[in-house]
């Protein structure tokens, strides 16, 4: 237990027992996911359930955890689960690699984990993911935009229902309530205004063999981090009974 026990020594060892016997989901694993699978992995989290199809590319540098020169080109899921079983070998990782739409959310959460840390781009994919979570009654942390942003200082967490600010929320809070789904799910959102692209680049610069094909965003390294650490934080609490 020497790895955790500044853990132990901060919540108690009841609290730390939780977090052992807990399973966190993580819906993909970019520049928000990889650092909410980081912080899961250093709290003693038993079991990290992650999910994603994609392939780290060299245009992830700039803001990926995962994403080093050695490891371009190959499947986020196996560079997770190496970098989890390097933090905490004691950790069981169910790594899933799949595309999540309306006919594959549901497989995806069986069985139900404890948590679930929606980081996904994909407006049809958090969506169908978000509905299904939360038609199992799964407690739910869903990324908002953290793109086109540079300012710490705005970055919130509430619930869907509370957002504001956020172009991404307003659009995932309106396909949701078609669905008759108006709140309980927590949100880790930004009041910043989108900035503008200062150049134009091309939708080449970061293809993905699924989904909808669209321009990238801009983006800096710090931001999608504190996101993610962000809905990890709200995971931990909550398994930890911190809230």
């Amino acid at each position: 237990m020497e790895r955790f026990a500044r853990l132990i020594q901060l919540v108690g060892p009841e609290a730390v027992t939780r977090l052992e016997a807990a399973e966190v989901a993580v819906f993909g694993l970019g520049a928000v996911g990889g650092f909410a699978v980081e912080a899961l992995a250093r709290a003693g989290i038993g079991t990290l359930r992650l999910v994603d199809f994609d392939v780290l590319q060299s245009s992830n540098l700039n803001r990926q955890l995962l994403a080093l020169h050695s490891t371009l080109g190959r499947p986020k899921i196996e560079i997770a689960r190496h970098r989890v079983a390097d933090i905490n070998p004691a950790c069981r990782v169910d790594a899933r690699g799949g595309f999540v739409d309306a006919d594959t959310a549901t497989a995806f959460l069986d069985p139900p984990p404890d948590v679930v840390i929606d980081a996904i781009d994909g407006v049809n994919s958090k969506v169908n993911l978000l509905a299904a979570a939360h038609g199992m009654g799964i407690f739910t942390v869903s990324s908002m935009g953290a793109a086109c942003r540079l300012d710490p200082t705005r970055v919130r967490v509430a619930d869907l229902a509370d957002t504001e600010g956020c172009p991404l929320a307003r659009v995932v809070r309106k396909r949701l309530g078609r669905r008759g789904i108006r709140g309980g799910i927590r949100c880790v959102f930004s009041t910043e205004p989108p900035r503008p692209s200062q150049v134009s680049v091309p939708a080449a610069v970061e293809e993905t063999s699924r989904g909808r094909q669209r321009p990238p965003l801009g983006s800096i390294s710090y931001l999608p981090a504190i996101f993610g650490l962000f809905a990890a934080a709200e995971a931990i609490r909550w398994i930890s009974r911190e809230k």
